[in-house]
């Protein structure tokens, strides 16, 4: 069974760009989730997640992470992509405005519109066509309470129905689309258009912030490209 948005949260989400589902996760399914990353380095601030078995059984349709994808891209949606971020005091670090451009896959195939090319912690991932990146949602799905001073991430709203945006155009649409806030408590799922402007500070007063950010996508690749997956 999946579950539908409001009239107000689909309008919200077309508009933003992104939607906060608060108490998403139950004790039950928060604490598969800690029980599936408890193994995981506790010193890198991102870990790209694949062939962890108990990453598989928490984004399968039965539960609530892949239903808030389904709400908005239908039955057939599938996980692409999981990145498990951490800010400690050891791990504290910022990123800039930026739009999130590529796709993990399984190997590498020349297809018209698809490139460049790049490896990340091992993986192999290519920049697709914006049209594609649009067709997707991603979710970041909250372990630990991200108030104002654990480094929320940063969003201009809108910024996703902007098309692909030159990196000397970012602070200008920044500036015109303005800045909100995602905090966060334990269990929360905030839910996102893929290509939205994004940016995170480090944390005024770093305690952990594990979130575990997972791509939503739907159906095949072009010409032979396969996805990576979970």
């Amino acid at each position: 069974m999946t579950i539908a948005l409001s009239a107000i949260e689909a309008a919200t989400f077309a508009e933003i760009g992104a939607l906060r589902m608060q108490a998403a996760l139950g004790a039950a399914e928060l604490q598969n989730l800690e029980e599936a990353v408890v193994h995981l380095p506790p010193d890198q601030a991102g870990i790209r997640l694949h062939g962890n078995a108990g990453i598989r059984r928490f984004l399968a349709p039965s539960g609530a992470v892949w239903k808030v994808a389904a709400a908005v891209l239908g039955e057939t949606c599938h996980p692409v992509r999981a990145i498990l971020f951490d800010k400690t005091v050891s791990t504290n670090w910022a990123l800039a405005w930026h739009q999130d451009r590529t796709i993990a896959v399984a190997g590498r195939v020349e297809v018209a519109g698809f490139g460049p090319w790049t490896v990340k912690s091992g993986l192999l991932h290519v920049a697709p066509p914006f049209d594609l990146l649009a067709g997707m949602v991603t979710l970041r799905v909250h372990l630990d309470p991200v108030p104002a001073t654990n480094a929320p991430l940063l969003i201009a709203p809108g910024s996703h129905r902007l098309g692909l945006i030159g990196e000397q155009d970012v602070k200008g649409v920044v500036e015109k689309c303005g800045t909100a806030v995602c905090l966060a408590e334990a269990g929360d799922i905030w839910l996102y258009a893929t290509p939205i402007l994004h940016s995170s500070e480090a944390a005024s007063d770093p305690v952990h912030r594990r979130v575990l950010q997972v791509d939503f996508a739907v159906g095949d690749l072009p010409g032979g490209l396969r996805w990576l997956g979970v």
